[in-house]
């Protein structure tokens, strides 16, 4: 399994068997001439995490890729077809196995700040990437976490509980946009990890194993 972190929340994710796209929104940048996808998952419908115009572009270029998204972000995006889903589902898109995690709901922002939903996705139980939500997706083994990193939602000290809580082999930063140094948060989950998992911060737009 490769992975490619195209900035912020976007990644893609190829198992082999299948090209799959998450998050590409307002914050990201590279993936637009992408093409060869099996499907574009969204996790949620903030701007930094699915850029309408960027996507027509991008489904326009990949026809026979599936887009999956909540029911809540689907109804946003007026004249695309979707493929709706909530925790709980299972789905194959090209030769992988996605089962959609977490609560389903975003992690608050503010009381004040209505909750939209969430998806997290995990590809052939072996990587996660959560969208906006730290919840444990429950397995007693992961291979690789796709850690939010800074955020409004969030402080350093529960992306590390979250990290330790999960406790993969292999944890990739992302969703660093909002910070003006995103070295020193990496620098805080180096130092505060749990025995054995690896911190692994690929160049932007590079091929990396995972």
């Amino acid at each position: 399994m490769h992975l490619t972190h195209y900035g912020h929340a976007c990644v893609l994710v190829d198992t082999g068997a299948a090209r799959l796209l998450f998050d590409p929104g307002a914050f990201s940048s590279g993936f637009e001439s992408l093409d060869g996808l099996d499907a574009v998952l969204i996790t949620h419908q903030h701007f930094d995490h699915v850029d309408a115009d960027k996507l027509r572009t991008l489904l326009r270029a990949n026809p026979d890729a599936a887009l999956v998204t909540d029911g809540q972000t689907a109804e946003q995006l007026d004249g695309i077809d979707t493929r709706t889903v909530a925790p709980g589902d299972r789905l194959a898109l090209g030769g992988a196995e996605i089962a959609v995690v977490g609560s389903g709901e975003h992690a608050q922002i503010h009381a004040d700040i209505p909750l939209v939903a969430n998806n997290g996705y995990l590809v052939d139980g072996t990587l996660l990437h959560p969208g906006d939500a730290y919840v444990p997706p429950g397995l007693d083994e992961l291979a690789t976490l796709l850690l939010p990193t800074g955020a409004p939602w969030l402080k350093v000290s529960e992306a590390v509980d979250y990290l330790r809580a999960v406790a993969p082999r292999r944890v990739v930063p992302i969703h660093e946009q909002t910070l003006a140094d995103p070295a020193m948060h990496y620098r805080f989950f180096d130092n505060l990890r749990p025995a054995g998992t690896e911190l692994l911060v690929p160049d932007r737009e590079s091929p990396v194993g995972v």
